[in-house]
């Protein structure tokens, strides 16, 4: 599923540089490893339908490698890309980073918590945390492993100096008006929030995935995902943002029920049973035709029971049966399939 053996050779970063590094440190190539030799493969292989030249779509939407959802998360960072590993600094720190190994960290940044079996190293293999580009970035103190109950696999985790690696190499020739209003950027997480929702979070990369194939199949190119810490985070903050100017604040905050309703809908979220719903994924789209637009990802376990099933249902998320991360929409079949789940606000 999205093989592409190129994706390591990004065309738009040829002839740029790859990492943010100063006048000292460039003294220091000898010590640096190189990408080495770019492949040929994009010379050889047979012309894709997406690399038309069509004035409608904008010049990141002709590369084929932009509809590779795993490629999503270090669209913006200055990190290594190639085969070979290269040398990257961090404040007093120093690393050795392949692509696949960028892929690894932005993708357990931006979902927070991802099953080893669920990366892929630079061969798209299963990445194996004993060994290979895991067990790499654990000894340089990147990420940590977390064992899962009643598995043989464990969760990957960034480490705060992970994370801080992430932030601190983010690309600095974006337009600020565009981050803001169009394009806002990508949230990385390090640590467990919840250990006790591990079995459940661990489901939602693999949920994410199967959503991305529905998307690449119309050509809509992912932005970015939110999880429903940063939903929920801002709706805080908006529920709370007058209390800090009361002097008798009683903890309650200071908004009355419409005021909520619109907040859900101006968001694009369910308001029912006097209270906002949030999903555990917010996956962020462009259409081909310059729409933007988002789908809501829900993961349901057996533990869904009662009230919480039906809240569930009638949220109109896109539902994943947590078990196999199976889906629960209207593209669901065969055997166990639950029940159709419609999908709330606008069609996707």
């Amino acid at each position: 599923m999205f093989s592409d053996a190129r994706w390591g050779n990004d065309p738009r970063e040829r002839g740029s540089e790859p990492r943010d590094r100063s006048d000292s440190t460039r003294d220091n190539d000898a010590r640096t490893l190189g990408r080495g030799p770019s492949s040929n493969s994009d010379e050889q292989s047979e012309p894709n339908p997406r690399d038309r030249h069509d004035a409608r779509l904008p010049e990141r939407d002709r590369d084929p490698r932009a509809f590779d959802p795993r490629d999503v998360f270090m669209r913006d960072l200055n990190l290594p890309r190639g085969l070979e590993r290269e040398i990257v600094r961090n404040r007093r720190h120093e690393y050795t980073l392949c692509g696949s190994e960028t892929r690894a960290l932005s993708t357990v940044g931006a979902f927070r918590v991802v099953p080893a079996r669920d990366l892929r190293d630079h061969s798209d293999r299963p990445a194996d945390p004993r060994s290979g580009d895991l067990r790499h970035l654990r000894e340089q103190g990147l990420i940590d492993t977390v064992r899962m109950d009643g598995r043989r696999d464990v969760a990957v985790v960034l480490t705060t100096r992970g994370r801080d690696l992430l932030e601190s190499h983010r690309r600095r020739d974006r337009d600020p008006e565009r981050d803001r209003d169009r394009d806002p950027r990508q949230e990385f997480y390090s640590g467990l929030k919840k250990p006790r929702e591990l079995e459940h979070d661990s489901h939602i990369y693999g949920a994410y995935l199967r959503e991305a194939e529905r998307l690449a199949e119309r050509d809509a190119r992912i932005d970015r995902v939110v999880l429903d810490y940063e939903l929920k985070r801002e709706y805080q903050q908006w529920l709370h943002e007058r209390d800090r100017d009361r002097g008798d604040y009683d903890g309650h905050p200071d908004r009355d029920e419409r005021e909520i309703e619109a907040w859900a809908l101006e968001h694009d979220l369910p308001y029912f049973n006097e209270q906002v719903h949030f999903p555990d994924l917010r996956i962020e789209y462009e259409e081909i035709d310059g729409r933007h637009d988002h789908v809501d990802v829900e993961i349901t376990t057996i533990h869904y029971r009662g009230a919480h099933a039906a809240a569930a249902a009638r949220s109109g998320f896109r539902c994943y049966r947590g078990s196999s991360a199976r889906i629960v929409g209207r593209t669901a079949g065969g055997a166990g399939s639950w029940p159709t789940v419609s999908t709330y606000g606008r069609s996707n």
